[in-house]
């Protein structure tokens, strides 16, 4: 069956590709799209060629490349031992921008139909924020730093304020992006044009303790040795949630070992396959709960879906967010417009 994707044939280039979907194994479904999730600080990482040579970016960056990780749709083809998904059912999976994925039945989640498809799409985004924000151990009275506020910065501080979190200091650049934190529910917002202003700050927001937990989501090396001196000293948590691109020069023994502070990565990766006693925090387990979440009206993240394309307009997408990504945030890919075809058991 024929099918289209988005892909990056070279950096700084964007193409719709024509490819052909097989049939699914008996393990497996086909999933019409309904609409997809740009990651804009992973996706223009790799549009722009962005990172160093040698590196984890370097690996998973392979040109052409396709991107896109957070997709939702219609469940079109079920193979023969499929026994926990049917035909039409609605289903977010870790899919790229495309009207069609193969995907294994075990790897999709069920998006309940109450659950408007947009916010559907943060899915993946969703689940990889839970995740860090549990590897935090963030509590009630945690005072919490999120610096960068893209898309994961506003989720961690949803999720933070979720778990507790109180003050949830939110800084960045760009004014927009404070604003937008306010809504997801950030206790103070600080520009982080003066750093010296920024701490003073954090110190008298926290009455002198600085914060327990210090998210660093810009994505920027540079700025990792200045916001870990926002987290307290004696076991205070710097969480590195971003992707940084490329080596950062950091003081251990002034900002870690000295401070006793204590150091996480987490990433999206970091979820487990498997529920276990020690961690039943699995990413579907994430996915289900953030859809949950959503059914029953307990979160709502629709001031995070700033933007809204037809597929067919990506690259005009990928063009506004190289122009200025600070004045985006959720963008969506549309494929509601497809036709629908004939589906059958595999």
């Amino acid at each position: 069956m024929e099918a289209f994707r988005i892909v990056f044939p070279e950096p700084m280039k964007v193409e719709i590709e024509k490819f052909d979907v097989r049939e699914p194994t008996t393990e497996e479904v086909l999933i019409e799209t309904e609409a997809t999730l740009i990651s804009t600080g992973t996706e223009l990482t790799a549009l722009t060629g962005d990172f160093p040579e040698k590196s984890a970016w370097s690996t998973y960056v392979r040109y052409p490349f396709t991107p896109g990780y957070s997709s939702v749709g219609r469940i079109v083809k079920v193979g023969s031992e499929v026994r926990d998904f049917n035909i039409g059912d609605r289903v977010a999976a870790h899919a790229p921008h495309a009207t069609h994925a193969i995907v294994r039945a075990d790897r999709v989640t069920r998006v309940p139909e109450n659950v408007d498809v947009e916010s559907a799409c943060f899915h993946t985004i969703a689940a990889g924020v839970m995740n860090s924000v549990r590897l935090a151990k963030i509590s009630l009275g945690d005072a919490v730093v999120v610096v960068g506020l893209g898309l994961l910065g506003q989720m961690a501080v949803i999720f933070s304020r979720m778990a507790g979190a109180y003050p949830v200091i939110a800084i960045d650049l760009a004014e927009k992006r404070l604003e937008w934190a306010r809504i997801s529910g950030a206790t103070h917002i600080l520009r982080a044009d003066d750093w010296t202003y920024v701490k003073d700050a954090v110190k008298q927001i926290t009455r002198g303790r600085m914060a327990d937990k210090v998210f660093e989501v810009t994505g920027n090396p540079n700025v990792i040795p200045k916001a870990i001196t926002l987290a307290k000293r004696n076991l205070g948590c710097f969480v590195v949630l971003s992707s940084p691109r490329g080596k950062t020069t950091l003081d251990f023994h002034d900002e870690v070992n000295s401070p006793s502070r204590i150091i996480i990565g987490t990433h999206f990766s970091s979820q487990p396959e498997y529920e276990t006693p020690y961690n039943p925090w699995t990413r579907k387990r994430n996915t289900e709960l953030f859809f949950d979440l959503l059914s029953s009206g307990y979160l709502t993240i629709n001031h995070l879906i700033t933007h809204r394309y037809r597929w067919r307009e990506a690259k005009k997408a990928y063009n506004m967010l190289l122009e200025d990504r600070t004045r985006a945030l959720g963008v969506i890919l549309k494929f509601k417009d497809l036709p629908s075809f004939i589906s059958s058991r595999g």
